[in-house]
C-alpha cells in the first residue's frame, strides 16, 4: 500500500510538472515580443518558429501522456494480486448507505489528442446546413399552381441546342416486405410474379432496363427459381439490363433503426449477392422511408458505393432545394474533416415515387404516361385525363407533351442529365403491364431521338446509367464531386408531405415490437461473438467435429429476421395488425433460437476439459435467463431451485470492457450465499418479487449480485442454500397517498421524490440541479385529419395524465440499489438508484410499464423539467451513431418539433448536461420550455391517417420502457484547460490559417453544428442496451465438471472502441460456417468536456490504435475491407496493429481458429 501511495504521489508530480512546463512553454510563444501583431500577417522564418514549438508541443504532450499511462500501468501491477472484489455498502444509523473505497482503482486516462475530435473546426464548412435552412425557411405553404407544392417552372426552347437533353427513364417496383399484407402473402400473390415476368420480358428487348433493391424478396425468390432462370439473371445483371440497388435485405426505415441492425442488414444483402451473382452494387435506392437519417448516406460510402437517391423530404424543402437547384448535393458528414464522406445524393422534386409524379411538375399529365392506367385496367387517373396508346398517329404530340415536362423537371437541377423513375407500389407484377409500359416508352423514345431538332436523348436506364451519364458529362471519375454541386451535412427530419401533416407518430408507434427489437439485435449480437469465440477453440482444439456447427443456421435465420424488421413498415408500427403479428412471431423465434446459440457456446467455453463437451439438444447443459411464452408477451424470468448442492450459474458480459454490475438472479429461498468461481462470498442484496403494488410472489426472490464481469468473457458463480441464520432484510415502505416527500442517495446522485405520486423531483450532486417528472397526455383533431399510425396531429398541448386514483408508492433501500415504485392506472414507474461504484451508480434506472388498452385517441408521454438552460436547441441521436443538433422552431406546428430518438436525447448549457438515455426507439422533443424533454411513451389511435394504411393503432400491449437519466457537469479542469492552454493552441491555429476571422464567433459554430456524447454517456448506454445474460447450470447433481471463467481478451481496449459485430462469415453450403469472420470494430467520437467519475473499470484511450491482444482468436492475415466485406482496402497485412479515426467504423476479414 506504502509503494502504491508513492508511485501515484509520483506520477501526480510529474503531471503537474509536464502540464505546467507546457502552459509556460506556450504561454511565451503567445507573448514573444518579435511577433508582428499587423493583420495577423507573419514572416515565413517566424510562421516556421512557431510550428516547430507547436510540434514540440505536441510532442510533448504525447510524452506526458505516455508517462501517465507507465504510472497507470504501474499501479495496475501493484493492485493485479490485490482481492479484486468490491465491498459491501454498510448502512450506518443515519439511514443512507455508505460505500467503502473500492480496492481495485479504475483509471480515466484519455489522450489529449482524442478530445481535439470532438472540438471540431477542421476541414470545410458545407454550402447547405440543414439546421440553417430550416431556420431560414419560412413554411408558408403557397399554392404552386399545378406543381402545387412548387412554382411554374419556365424555360427557353433554344436552351438545349448546344447540350442535348439526356433522360433515363428507370423502370422500378417497390415491394414492401410486410405493410398490408405479410411478407409471404406479398411473395407468393405479387413479389414472385413480378420477378418471373422480368426474366421474361427483359429477354425480348436489349434496351429494357429495371433495377430492383430488396434482397430479402429476391432470395427467396431465387431459391425457388430454375438454374437456367437463374443463368438468365446472371445475363442480365451481367449486361447491364437489370441492376440491384442498394442490395439490403430491406429498405430500411432510417429513424428507428439502430445502426448495427442497418449494418447487418446491408451486409446480409451484399454477401447474398456476392455468393449467388457476383455483383456489387454501386448506387442507393431509398423512395419509400419516412425522412432519411444522415447515418445511411456514410454507410453507404463506406461499403463503396458512389451515389444514392432519395425521396420523402419536407415539400419546403424540395420546393426550396428546387429553387436554387440544390436537389442534388454531395451529403458530408458533419464531423468528416476530409471530405472522405462525401456521397453524391440525387433528390426527386415531387411529391411521390409513382409515375403521376415523377415525369414533370404537372402530375395530370405524367398520368396520361402510366400505361398501366390505360382504359379498361382496375386503376385510372385522379385528374380524369387517361392514358392513350402511343400510334403512329398521335406519337409526335403525346411525345411533344411528355418532352415539356421533361424539360421543365431538368431545370430544377444543374445538368442536362435528366432521371425519370417510371413505377410503383408492386408494378409490372402481369405480362401485360410490362408490355404495355416498354413498348409505348418504347415507341416515344423512337420518336425523340429521330429528331435531332428536339435537342433530346431518350432512353431505359437503370440507376447506375444516369448516375454514370452524369459523371461523364461533368467530366469527372464517379464517387467525385462534380464541379458547381453544394456540399450539404445534416439528415431530413421530421417529414411532412402536405399541410401540416408531420410523419412523427410513428417514431413512438408500437413501441412494444421497438423494444423486442433492441433485444433481439442484442443477443444476435452477443451470439454472434460468442459463437466465432467457441467455433475458434472448438478448431484449434479439433474439437469441431462434437459442436453444433448447425447453430450457424440458426444465426443466419436470426439475421435475416431482424433485418426484415428494419424495413419502414416493420419496426415503424406501421403495418397492418396481422403483420405486426407475424413480425413479431419471427422475432421471437429467432430470440428463442439466438438463446439456444449462446447457451451451447458458453457451454462450450466454460468447461475446464474440452473433451467432456457434449452437445445434446434435447438436454441443454445451461438454461435460459428468461422465457416468453407468446409473440406479444413480457418476458418471464426463470427461477433457480436451491438445493443441498450448489447450483452454478455462468453470467455472459457482451460487452468488451470489463463490467461491474448488479446481477438479478430469482432463487427459490430467501436463505442463499453467493460465492465466486474460487469460493468467496460477494457482495449481494435479497429482495421481494411483487404481483402488483402490495402483493408478492410467494417463494420467490431476487437475490442481486454485485459481480466483476471480464470484457466479452463468461464469468462462473455458486449459489448456496444457505441453512444456518436469517437473510438479511432491506427496509421497505408502502406509502399512502399523502406522505411527505423523500430522497434516497448514493455517493454521486441525490434523487428526490413527491411522496403522494412517487415522481422524481429533484436530482443532482452538490450542485443541487432540479429534474422532475410528470406525465402527461395528448388527444387528437375532432377535424377529418387525425393521428394515425403514422401521423401525429395533436389537438393542442398536452394536458396531464389524471389517473382515476392516486398512486401506490413503494419505497425499498437496500445496500447494493434503492428503487421506488409508482403505481399508476396505467403506467407503472420504478426508479432505481444503484449504491455501487462504476457505471452503474453514475445515473438513474427509470422504467415505466405502460397499459393503455382502454384509451381512446391518446398518447401517453413522460416530461422532464430541468433548471437547465438550454436556450431552443437541443440534440437527438441518429441511430446510435451520432448526434444530431435540434432547434426548437416556433413556427412550425408543435408535431414538427418532434425526432426519433433511438438511444439518446440531451439538453445542456455551459455548466450542465441533462442525458435521457433509452433502450428503445421513442419519439422524443424539448418544447417550447427551454428546459423540458418530453418523450411519447405509446400511442392508441381508432382511426387511419389516410396514407395507405387503412387500420388504426389498436392493439396496444403492455410495454416496457426502460431509460437511463445522466446529470453530468463541465469539468473545471476542462473549463482551465479550454480557458487557458488549449484555447491558445487552437487560437494560434486560427490565426496562422484564417489570419482574418475571429475565433469562437457563434456565426462560425452555427455553420458546423456538431455535438459528441460523453465518455460515460456512450458506456452507460452500451450497459443499457446490452445487458448481462444469466444461464443456470441445468444439473441440480453434485457430479458437475469442473467449469473456468472464459476471458477472452488478453488487454483491455480503449474505451472509445466498440465491437460492432465478430460475425462468422458463411461457407459454400449456406447453413454452415467458414474459418474466416468479419470483425467491425466502430471508434466512437466523445466529449471530453464532461466529467467523468470512477467509471469502474479501466478506461484508457490510445488515439485510436488497437493493439494484438485485444483481439483474441484471430490468426494469420487481417485483411481491411469495405464495411460489406465486398472490396478489398489494401493489402492482406500479418501487423497486429489496427488504427481508426474517431467516428468511423471499419471491417477486417479475419480467421478463427
Amino acid at each position: 500500500m506504502k509503494l502504491k501511495k508513492q508511485v501515484t504521489v509520483c506520477g501526480a508530480a510529474i503531471f503537474c510538472v509536464a502540464v505546467f512546463s507546457l502552459y509556460l512553454m506556450l504561454d511565451r510563444v503567445q507573448h514573444d515580443p518579435t511577433r508582428h501583431q499587423s493583420g495577423g500577417n507573419f514572416p515565413r522564418s517566424q510562421i516556421s518558429v512557431l510550428q516547430n514549438r507547436i510540434e514540440q508541443l505536441e510532442q510533448l504532450l504525447e510524452e506526458n501522456h505516455e508517462i501517465i499511462s507507465h504510472i497507470k500501468d504501474s499501479v495496475l501491477e501493484l493492485t493485479a494480486h490485490a482481492e479484486g472484489q468490491p465491498a459491501l455498502p454498510q448502512h450506518p444509523l443515519n439511514g443512507s448507505w455508505v460505500l467503502p473505497p473500492e480496492s481495485r482503482p479504475s483509471f480515466l486516462s484519455v489522450s489529449p489528442q482524442d478530445c481535439q475530435f470532438a472540438l471540431g473546426g477542421k476541414g470545410q464548412s458545407p454550402d447547405l446546413q440543414m439546421l440553417a435552412v430550416y431556420s431560414l425557411l419560412p413554411f408558408d405553404n403557397q399554392d404552386g399552381g399545378v406543381w402545387k407544392q412548387g412554382f411554374d417552372i419556365t424555360y427557353e426552347p433554344n436552351e438545349w441546342d448546344t447540350e442535348p437533353l439526356q433522360v433515363f427513364v428507370v423502370p422500378h417496383s417497390h415491394n414492401d416486405p410486410g405493410w398490408i399484407k405479410t411478407f409471404d402473402k406479398y411473395y407468393y400473390d405479387q413479389t414472385q410474379h413480378i420477378l418471373n415476368s422480368m426474366v421474361l420480358k427483359m429477354q425480348e428487348d436489349p434496351r429494357r432496363r429495371f433495377i430492383w433493391s430488396e434482397i430479402s424478396f429476391f432470395s427467396k425468390w431465387w431459391d425457388n427459381i430454375s438454374a437456367q432462370k437463374r443463368a438468365a439473371v446472371r445475363r442480365l445483371v451481367g449486361n447491364g439490363q437489370l441492376e440491384m440497388v442498394t442490395g439490403g435485405w430491406v429498405m430500411p426505415d432510417e429513424a428507428n433503426s439502430h445502426y448495427f441492425a442497418m449494418i447487418d442488414q446491408l451486409i446480409e444483402g451484399h454477401q447474398w449477392l456476392e455468393k449467388n451473382i457476383g455483383v456489387t452494387p454501386r448506387s442507393g435506392w431509398a423512395v419509400d422511408p419516412f425522412g432519411y437519417s444522415s447515418t445511411m448516406p456514410y454507410l453507404l460510402k463506406r461499403s463503396n458505393l458512389t451515389a444514392m437517391l432519395i425521396q420523402r423530404v419536407h415539400y419546403a424543402i424540395k420546393k426550396h432545394f428546387a429553387a436554387t437547384q440544390n436537389l442534388e448535393f454531395m451529403w458530408r458528414q458533419t464531423w468528416d474533416p476530409d471530405m472522405s464522406t462525401d456521397i453524391l445524393c440525387h433528390m426527386m422534386p415531387f411529391y411521390s415515387y409513382d409515375v403521376p409524379h415523377t415525369c414533370g411538375p404537372d402530375p395530370k399529365i405524367c398520368c396520361q404516361f402510366d400505361f398501366k392506367r390505360l382504359p379498361g385496367g382496375r386503376i385510372n387517373c385522379p385528374w380524369k385525363v387517361p392514358p392513350r396508346a402511343i400510334t403512329d398517329a398521335n406519337v409526335a404530340e403525346r411525345a411533344q407533351l411528355l418532352l415539356d415536362q421533361y424539360r421543365k423537371k431538368s431545370k430544377l437541377y444543374r445538368s442536362k442529365v435528366l432521371l425519370v423513375p417510371l413505377g410503383d407500389d408492386f408494378r409490372y407484377d402481369k405480362p401485360q403491364e410490362w408490355d404495355a409500359q416498354f413498348l409505348n416508352y418504347q415507341r416515344i423514345f423512337d420518336f425523340l431521338n429521330s429528331r435531332p431538332d428536339l435537342h433530346v436523348q431518350a432512353q431505359f436506364g437503370t440507376l447506375s446509367d444516369y448516375f454514370d451519364a452524369l459523371y461523364k458529362k461533368v467530366g469527372i471519375v464517379p464517387g467525385m464531386r462534380p464541379p458547381g454541386f453544394p456540399v450539404l451535412t445534416g439528415d431530413f427530419f421530421s417529414y411532412a408531405d402536405r399541410e401540416d401533416h408531420y410523419w412523427t407518430g410513428y417514431y413512438t408507434s408500437r413501441p412494444f415490437y421497438k423494444s423486442l427489437d433492441r433485444v433481439l439485435e442484442a443477443h444476435l449480437r452477443g451470439a454472434e461473438i460468442l459463437y466465432s469465440l467457441a467455433l475458434a477453440h472448438a478448431r484449434r482444439a479439433g474439437a469441431d467435429g462434437r459442436y453444433p456447427l448447425a447453430d450457424y443456421a440458426l444465426l443466419s435465420n436470426a439475421r435475416r429476421n431482424l433485418g426484415l424488421f428494419q424495413h419502414h413498415d416493420a419496426i415503424a408500427g406501421t403495418a397492418k395488425e396481422a403483420v405486426a403479428v407475424d413480425y413479431g412471431v419471427r422475432l421471437l423465434q429467432s430470440l428463442t433460437n439466438l438463446k439456444r446459440v449462446i447457451i451451447n457456446a458458453a457451454h462450450y467455453l466454460v468447461l475446464g476439459d474440452k473433451d467432456a463437451y457434449r452437445h445434446d439438444p434435447a438436454a441443454p447443459f445451461l438454461g435460459m435467463d428468461e422465457t416468453r411464452s407468446s409473440q406479444d408477451s413480457l418476458p418471464e424470468r426463470t427461477v433457480v431451485k436451491l438445493g443441498t448442492s450448489p447450483r452454478f450459474l455462468v453470467v455472459f458480459n457482451p460487452l468488451e470492457q470489463e463490467r461491474l454490475s448488479v446481477v438479478p438472479v430469482l432463487v427459490d429461498s430467501p436463505h442463499v450465499r453467493v460465492l465466486s468461481e474460487e469460493g468467496q462470498p460477494l457482495p449481494s442484496q435479497l429482495s421481494a418479487v411483487w404481483n402488483s403494488a402490495t402483493d408478492v410472489v410467494p417463494n420467490v426472490y431476487q437475490v442481486s449480485v454485485l459481480a466483476r464481469l471480464p470484457a466479452l468473457g463468461l464469468r462462473v458463480l455458486q449459489l448456496h442454500k444457505s441453512l444456518d441464520g436469517h437473510p438479511e432484510a432491506v427496509p421497505l415502505h408502502v406509502f399512502p397517498a399523502a406522505a411527505d416527500d423523500f430522497c434516497l442517495e448514493n455517493q454521486h446522485l441525490q434523487a428526490c421524490f413527491l411522496g403522494h405520486t412517487g415522481l422524481l423531483q429533484v436530482t443532482g450532486e452538490e450542485q443541487g440541479h432540479r429534474v422532475s417528472s410528470e406525465f402527461l397526455v395528448y388527444g387528437t383533431r375532432t377535424s377529418k385529419d387525425k393521428s394515425g399510425a403514422y401521423l401525429f396531429l395533436p389537438d393542442g398541448e398536452a394536458k396531464p395524465y389524471a389517473p382515476k386514483d392516486p398512486p401506490v408508492v413503494r419505497v425499498m433501500e437496500g445496500p447494493l440499489f434503492s428503487e421506488v415504485a409508482s403505481y399508476y392506472q396505467h403506467v407503472q414507474t420504478v426508479v432505481r438508484l444503484y449504491n455501487v461504484p462504476g457505471v452503474e451508480g453514475l445515473s438513474l434506472d427509470v422504467s415505466c410499464l405502460v397499459d393503455i388498452r382502454d384509451h381512446i385517441n391518446k398518447e401517453l408521454a413522460l416530461r422532464f423539467s430541468t433548471d437547465i438552460e438550454s436556450d431552443n436547441t437541443f440534440f437527438t441521436d441518429l441511430n446510435g451513431f451520432q448526434i444530431q443538433p435540434r432547434r426548437y422552431q416556433r413556427k412550425l406546428p408543435l408535431q414538427a418539433n418532434f425526432y426519433p430518438m433511438p438511444a439518446m436525447a440531451y439538453i445542456q448549457d455551459m455548466q450542465s448536461r441533462l442525458t435521457l438515455l433509452t433502450g428503445q426507439a421513442l419519439g422524443v422533443s424539448r418544447l417550447s420550455s427551454p428546459w423540458e424533454l418530453e418523450v411519447i411513451l405509446d400511442r392508441r389511435l381508432m382511426q387511419d391517417d389516410n396514407r395507405g394504411l387503412g387500420q388504426g393503432l389498436k392493439d396496444n400491449k403492455r410495454t416496457c420502457n426502460r431509460f437511463r437519466l445522466l446529470l453530468e457537469r463541465r469539468s473545471t479542469a476542462n473549463k482551465v484547460l479550454s480557458s487557458g492552454f488549449f484555447s491558445k493552441l487552437v487560437s494560434m491555429f486560427k490565426a496562422l490559417s484564417f489570419p482574418g476571422t475571429r475565433t469562437g464567433s457563434p456565426e462560425v459554430q452555427d455553420e458546423r453544428p456538431i455535438s459528441f456524447p460523453s465518455l460515460l454517456s456512450h458506456i452507460t448506454s452500451v450497459h443499457q442496451n446490452a445487458e448481462v445474460l444469466v444461464m443456470p447450470v441445468a444439473l441440480e447433481k453434485p457430479a458437475l465438471p469442473a467449469l473456468r471463467s472464459f476471458v477472452p481478451l488478453a488487454t483491455t481496449l480503449p474505451c472509445d472502441f466498440h465491437i460492432l459485430n465478430l460475425r462468422t462469415l458463411q461457407a459454400e453450403d449456406d447453413s454452415l460456417p467458414s474459418a474466416e469472420a468479419a470483425l467491425i470494430l466502430h471508434r466512437k467520437g466523445f466529449d471530453c468536456s464532461l466529467e467523468a467519475k470512477n467509471l469502474g473499470f479501466n478506461c484508457t484511450t490510445s488515439q485510436g490504435k488497437v493493439g494484438p491482444g485485444s483481439r483474441h482468436g484471430s490468426h494469420g492475415k487481417c485483411q481491411p475491407t469495405s464495411l460489406t466485406l465486398m472490396y478489398p482496402l489494401g493489402t492482406a497485412s500479418n501487423s497486429t496493429n489496427i488504427h481508426l479515426d474517431p467516428m468511423e467504423i471499419a471491417t477486417f476479414r479475419i480467421r478463427l481458429g
